[in-house]
């Protein structure tokens, strides 16, 4: 008994160690992609030799080659669930004030004026990436005006210095955007290829803004927001209002210089959407909390007196199947969440769920039997006759998010725009920047100020919810 007790009480304080060898390495600076890397050689150690004890032989694998269907030892995963970072710094616990002296020239400036403002402050930087807007049937979800490809349909917001109108009744435009936060691009993201002018805040704002603002969106779901005084004074003198949530052990909060935690954010349009409720949640798995929230918030859609439900959440980051696990618990809490709110109404749900179409949590989502939900991306591109894949996510763009990083490039599709399929048709929608477009330092850049690219599209309700 004793001898029993003795190796699980080692096997626990071997778990404790990996995990929080795991967790540390959360800020990618080059030593802490290096201390991952090492990290990862240490998990594979802790798998083979755990491997021999009956109680982790059904939850182990063996090798990096079934890697994929690796299930953790509970408690590992307890360890890592935990909130915070296992961070030994000490919190800098600033606020939002950074952005206190921000005012527009003027405080009845129309929108087309704020874009043309953002315009003249980033004056001598290269234009920000044009976007082509497309219709529904769109045949490639990347940019093809270098293929041949055109249509009388699709119009380029940005380098035509064009503003999409404003959506039609009965159509909702949603913008959906990982927009980097400000502390982490800066001292924790490592972003290789990057100027570190480019990442500087009085360039990223403004084209930040300029880019929500071209596209004149009704709802406006974003992540990694630790500007959000910047956000709400903008977008506030334009009509919109917004909502916020901090995560509960935000990184931000042990950057120097930090404007205090980031978190998720809505905004609307108050001439198009009247707020009824709203909730926030920090996501839990097994009734524990996490560091990742989730908003929900129910309009009534002012043109035709329909309410709809709109949710935003950014889940637990880092590849690996610890961090696909924790993101399918996560996503169960998120969906029981959402449904909870929405209470039958058409749904919307955004955000940066960090799994690629694979995962388990995207299946999840679009297989939830009460929602009933589909990307808006998949059921954008168009097929020839038989060719369309029947796999939603082999559907979904290339990529979101494209990146250099000093350990690697990342280029993953993350980030998506779900909506209750039987209420909604996707009409239009934002494409994505060809890899020439793009260039060769990735995101983010000077062109761009997120290292995740904005999806958008406009939902039509179904003639029974309009």
């Amino acid at each position: 008994l004793f001898e029993d007790m003795a190796l699980w009480s080692a096997e626990l304080r071997a778990t404790r160690c990996l995990a929080e060898t795991l967790t540390r390495a959360d800020v990618l600076t080059a030593p802490a992609a290096r201390r991952r890397l090492a990290a990862r050689k240490l998990e594979m150690t802790a798998v083979s030799a755990a491997n021999d004890h009956p109680s982790y032989q059904q939850s182990l694998v063996t090798s990096a080659e079934n890697l994929t269907d690796y299930v953790p030892p509970r408690q590992l995963l307890m360890y890592l669930i935990r909130m915070g970072s296992f961070n030994s710094s000490p919190k800098i616990l600033n606020s939002d004030s950074q952005d206190d002296d921000f005012h527009l020239p003027s405080r009845k400036m129309s929108l087309s004026s704020v874009v043309e403002f953002c315009k003249q402050q980033r004056y001598g930087l290269p234009e920000l990436l044009g976007r082509e807007y497309a219709p529904l049937g769109t045949n490639n979800l990347v940019h093809q005006k270098h293929s041949g490809f055109c249509n009388d349909e699709i119009c380029t917001v940005s380098t035509d210095k064009v503003c999409l109108p404003f959506s039609n009744n009965g159509v909702i435009r949603v913008f959906q955007w990982n927009v980097l936060s400000q502390a982490l691009g800066i001292h924790s993201d490592g972003f290789l290829l990057c100027p570190a002018e480019a990442l500087d805040w009085h360039t990223r704002k403004y084209g930040m803004l300029q880019a929500i603002l071209e596209t004149r969106p009704d709802v406006v779901c974003l992540q990694e927001v630790d500007h959000f005084n910047f956000l709400q004074r903008s977008l506030g003198s334009l009509g919109y209002s917004g909502m916020f949530r901090a995560k509960p052990d935000s990184p931000c909060l042990y950057m120097p210089d930090n404007n205090g935690p980031d978190g998720c954010a809505i905004f609307f349009r108050e001439d198009k959407l009247q707020l009824l409720k709203a909730d926030t949640k920090v996501l839990e798995i097994w009734k524990m909390p996490t560091n990742q929230v989730v908003i929900a918030a129910t309009f009534r859609v002012l043109d035709s007196n329909s309410e709809i439900c709109v949710a935003t959440t950014h889940l637990k980051a880092r590849r690996g199947s610890l961090m696909k696990k924790l993101r399918d618990e996560q996503g169960k809490d998120l969906l029981e969440f959402v449904k909870q709110h929405s209470e039958n109404k058409p749904l919307v749900l955004c955000g940066d769920f960090n799994a690629e179409p694979e995962e388990p949590v995207y299946k999840r989502i679009i297989s939830h039997r009460d929602l009933g939900l589909a990307s808006a991306y998949a059921e954008m591109a168009s097929y020839p006759q038989g060719a369309r894949p029947e796999n939603p996510g082999d559907r979904e763009p290339p990529y979101t998010t494209w990146k250099v990083r000093e350990e690697s490039e990342e280029c993953h599709t993350i980030d998506y725009i779900y909506y209750t399929k039987k209420s909604f048709s996707v009409e239009a929608g934002l494409l994505f920047p060809s890899e020439r477009e793009i260039g060769p330092a990735r995101l983010p850049s000077y062109s761009y100020p997120s290292d995740h690219m904005s999806l958008m599209c406009d939902l039509k309700f179904s003639e029974k919810d309009s």
